[in-house]
């Protein structure tokens, strides 16, 4: 009887972590990257393009083009020690030989005379079907910061489920000496606090693997 319970056990461990591979392989949409100098006719954007993935989905045949300008000098400011830096993220329907965005992430630091950034989390592009309903979740991560020191930066991780739009916010942490961190707090915006368990699950998971300074 206990040799039974025993590979009873041991059949059920294996079951669950075989559910637990296809969960994971069914929340991932087969998004395939572009050639950036081959994209559709109509698609138009500002900076240089970090990530371009194309997927369909239940909505239709999808584009998303990620984008930074880096350092550009701020125009206005009284000397050139002044920069700006933004980031974008644009969402595209394609029908046959048309193109229509349906949705646009702008993020930016403005007249900055000190060390500044606007750039995407590396590694953090991912397209979703979390809740298993056909439709992609698409999640940006990305860092803003205009300061001298050690302080943590602004950190953001933003989602969007179709043109429903997530936000979690707050900073990301540092290590400024031997024993003291500072930073790491976060808020969901009712959408995340509303939606899916599997949602907030997997922003947290996100934001904790991202969630140190590191200094390049």
């Amino acid at each position: 009887m206990q040799q039974k319970n025993k590979t009873c056990k041991i059949g059920l461990f294996i079951l669950a972590i075989l559910c637990s591979i296809t969960a994971f392989g069914q929340a991932q949409m087969n998004a395939t990257n572009l050639d950036t100098t081959k994209l559709p006719a109509g698609i138009k954007f500002n900076g240089k393009i970090k990530t371009a993935v194309r997927w369909t989905d239940v909505l239709g045949d999808n584009i998303v083009i990620t984008t930074e300008t880096g350092e550009t000098i701020n125009k206005t400011a009284p000397s050139t020690d002044y920069r700006d830096a933004a980031l974008y993220a644009y969402h595209f329907m394609v029908s046959k030989d048309s193109t229509k965005m349906t949705w646009k992430l702008y993020d930016f630091i403005k007249a900055c005379p000190l060390d500044i950034e606007a750039n995407f989390v590396k590694n953090t592009f991912q397209v979703t079907d979390l809740n298993n309903d056909g439709v992609a979740e698409v999640w940006l991560m990305y860092k803003t910061v205009c300061h001298g020191d050690m302080s943590p930066c602004d950190m953001k991780i933003i989602m969007y489920q179709g043109q429903h739009k997530y936000a979690m916010r707050g900073q990301n942490k540092v290590q400024v000496s031997d024993k003291e961190i500072i930073g790491g707090d976060f808020k969901f915006d009712n959408a995340f606090i509303d939606g899916p368990m599997a949602f907030k699950d997997f922003a947290k998971n996100l934001w904790n693997k991202n969630i140190m300074q590191t200094w390049e």
